[in-house]
């Protein structure tokens, strides 16, 4: 191969991996107000956007998941009504505006500690790094919902280690280090957006073993490979 030739087979994969680059940004590194929020969408701006209306006392924050669904256009609505805006449960550029002028001290995604983004995210790189995103950070909300379920260990670090749960402590997946898709997810799962409905189980059918116990509990969703049960 020419070195011409060579030099433009680079040009040409630099541009594919910046292409790849912005469409994953694009995609995944969402924060308010770099889309318009409406019913029926999720992700981690819309659990920010539930966590600054339960700060002003619109919404339950124990109910922050990250899905707009009926509770959040309502308080939406509430916060539109208040603020003489539109009333039309939008999170629009004239909505965002008004929030935006507000002091939002909800949590923010760059508060928490670098270990639990770490252990989190390597938890999610081992169990769930060939799934989508939406199915990445459900894999890391399972883990949370433990941490606030009283039947399950209290803190990040003892419910991954806990005997029995998790097969990366088995086979050594856990000391792998997580790509930047498995660290954005732990980020958006730590500031609560939940793909999982609360659910504190999830397995793969085709590959699980001695999985007759858990198939037979309530399913909250499917995403990808794995199915999430309460």
């Amino acid at each position: 191969m020419g070195k011409n030739r060579l030099k433009e087979v680079i040009l040409i994969i630099a541009v594919l991996l910046l292409s790849l680059s912005s469409s994953v940004q694009a995609e995944y590194f969402f924060e308010m107000g770099e889309r318009v929020l409406r019913s029926g969408m999720e992700g981690t701006d819309v659990a920010l956007l539930q966590q600054f209306l339960a700060q002003k006392g619109y919404y339950n924050k124990d109910k922050t998941d990250g899905i707009f669904g009926r509770l959040t256009e309502k308080a939406v609505k509430d916060f539109q009504d208040d603020n003489n805006l539109q009333v039309d449960g939008i999170v629009g550029p004239q909505t965002f505006s008004a929030i935006s002028k507000e002091t939002v001290g909800g949590a923010s995604r760059s508060e928490f500690k670098r270990e639990e983004i770490l252990l989190l995210a390597r938890v999610i790189h081992g169990e769930a790094r060939g799934e989508s995103f939406r199915g990445q950070v459900a894999v890391g909300a399972v883990v949370l919902n433990r941490v606030a379920d009283s039947r399950f260990p209290n803190t990040l670090r003892d419910v991954v280690m806990e005997d029995g749960q998790f097969c990366i402590l088995f086979d050594g997946q856990i000391n792998l280090y997580p790509g930047e898709k498995s660290l954005e997810a732990a980020r958006a799962a730590l500031v609560g957006y939940d793909p999982s409905r609360g659910s504190l189980f999830f397995y793969n059918p085709a590959i699980a073993n001695n999985s007759s116990w858990i198939a037979k509990r309530p399913v909250a969703i499917r995403i990808g490979n794995h199915v999430f049960t309460h």
